[in-house]
């Protein structure tokens, strides 16, 4: 999936609009909720040690939130900060099991990849809140 259209729907998923968060190559969002120095490093420390799946562990628990506009879902993961989006494109059969299974799989890609495509600093614009 090209960035831009991670990026847009990153930025309307996401609550906060003045939240900071760093965008991986297969959709995961890591959302920086104490963002400090290097946001890419920040994020690729916490993806790397909470991105890969490990059946059996809390490292493969997920929940699936649908979309508001119904473009898609949010897969998350044991770690509050860390999202994955899954467009509806993206699988066949839209159940909560399958599109779940998929953006897990994304999540350990980005996670063993550590790929960043894409950083939103919304430092200053939270600062002035």
């Amino acid at each position: 999936m090209e960035p831009e259209i991670l990026i847009g729907a990153w930025r309307r998923l996401l609550i906060n609009p003045r939240a900071t968060w760093v965008l991986f190559a297969h959709g995961t969002c890591v959302v920086l909720t104490a963002p400090d120095g290097d946001l890419a490093e920040q994020a690729v420390r916490i993806l790397r040690d909470s991105g890969p799946v490990h059946a059996g562990s809390p490292a493969g628990d997920f929940s699936v939130i649908t979309a508001e506009d119904g473009d898609g879902w949010v897969v998350t993961s044991h770690h509050p900060d860390v999202l994955t989006y899954v467009a509806r494109d993206e699988v066949e059969e839209g159940g909560d099991l399958a599109v779940g299974l998929f953006g897990r799989s994304k999540r350990h890609s980005d996670g063993t990849e550590l790929t960043v495509v894409h950083v939103e600093d919304k430092r200053d614009e939270a600062a002035q809140a």
